[in-house]
Parts: structure tokens; C-alpha cells; sequence
């Protein structure tokens, strides 16, 4: 194997070791204990080694944001394989919500302002192209015109955020926040579906 080869492998060897151990830290301790300098103590790496893959710390998590939302992605994409379109959505609703009790601290790096508005909704930008395609599908397949994908999207997103939030702060708990979030999405379904007979 050539060297430069060998070398890259080992880069994003350490690369993964660096992420894997912010991950852990920042679930199980929260980030305020989340600092280059721990993150090189617990990989047995100096601070410059991880300075050499993350500029500093809000890159660092800035990739734990990205992290979050490929993760959040993933189960967004299972969720979609739900074969009744209603009932997809709703599911998208519940696994954003479980997603954030599951990860309460890398859901509130993934929504709070340790990264710049602009870069968090990059980063977000996949699971809510999945959003749109879902909504895109139900209006079709309901006789239903979304004069506004983007509104109808931040509409859907911003309900299931500030749902999930009261879930991740345990002001109702996750399983009741996840029947909410359900209950909540069938209602903007149902007044959609009512403005088109309208």
C-alpha cells in the first residue's frame, strides 16, 4: 500500500477516534465538559494532533451537529418506508421526538446556538429535504396544493421541535411528547386536507 494511502487511512482513523470520543463525552457528561483538551486526554492523543483535524472546538462540534442530523437522517429514511403516507409522517414525527430523548445533549447542540444559524440549518439541511419530499408525496397523493413547500416544512419542523424540546426538558416526558408530536401532526394533515374542500 502505497504511503500516502496509509497515511490517509490513519487520518481518518484519528479523525473517527476524535468524533467517537467528543460523542461520548458529550452524551454521558454534556458539553460543558466537551473541550479539545479532554477530548485529546480521553484518545491519548496530544491537543495539537487534534488540532490538526479540527481547527478548534466549534468545528469540533460542528461535526457532532452534522453527526446528529445523519443519524436523525437515517432514521427519518426508515421511517419513510411506512407504506401508508399519513401514517409516514407521523412516524417521522415520533422518531424526531424519540431522537431527541435519546440524545438529549447532541439534540440541544444540534438546535442550540454553540454553532451559527446558517451552519446548523446546512447541516439540517438532508433531513428536511426528506421532510419536503414526504410532504411533496402527501399532497399529491391527498389532492392537497402546498402553495408554500417551505413554509408548509418549517410549519411541520418547528411544531415537532418545539414538541420534542418539552420532551428533551421533561416538561411531559418522552413517550407522551411523542403521541403529542403524532397528534399534533395529524391536526396541520387534517386543517390542510380541510382548506382544499374549503
Amino acid at each position: 500500500m502505497p504511503i500516502s494511502r496509509r497515511q490517509g487511512r490513519e487520518r481518518a482513523s484519528s479523525r473517527e477516534r476524535i468524533i467517537e470520543a467528543a460523542l461520548h463525552v458529550l452524551e454521558t457528561e454534556g458539553a460543558a465538559a466537551l473541550t479539545i483538551r479532554r477530548i485529546a486526554t480521553d484518545v491519548e492523543y496530544t491537543a495539537p494532533v487534534v488540532y490538526q483535524h479540527f481547527a478548534n472546538k466549534e468545528a469540533l462540534v460542528l461535526e457532532l451537529v452534522a453527526y446528529g442530523h445523519r443519524l436523525m437522517l437515517d432514521e427519518f429514511r426508515t421511517a419513510a418506508e411506512e407504506p401508508d403516507i399519513d401514517r409516514r409522517l407521523l412516524r417521522i414525527a415520533a422518531e424526531y421526538v424519540r431522537f431527541a430523548g435519546e440524545h438529549p445533549h447532541l439534540f440541544e447542540i444540534m438546535n442550540g446556538a454553540g454553532v451559527d444559524a446558517h451552519r446548523r440549518r446546512q447541516a439540517a439541511e438532508p433531513a428536511v429535504d426528506v421532510l419536503k419530499d414526504l410532504l411533496t408525496t402527501w399532497a399529491g397523493a391527498r389532492g392537497v396544493r402546498l402553495t408554500d413547500l417551505e413554509e408548509a416544512s418549517e410549519i411541520v419542523w418547528g411544531t415537532v421541535y418545539g414538541i420534542a424540546s418539552l420532551g428533551h426538558l421533561d416538561t411531559v416526558g418522552g413517550v407522551r411528547a411523542q403521541r403529542l408530536a403524532e397528534r399534533a401532526l395529524q391536526a396541520i394533515l387534517t386543517g390542510w386536507r380541510t382548506e382544499r374542500t374549503t
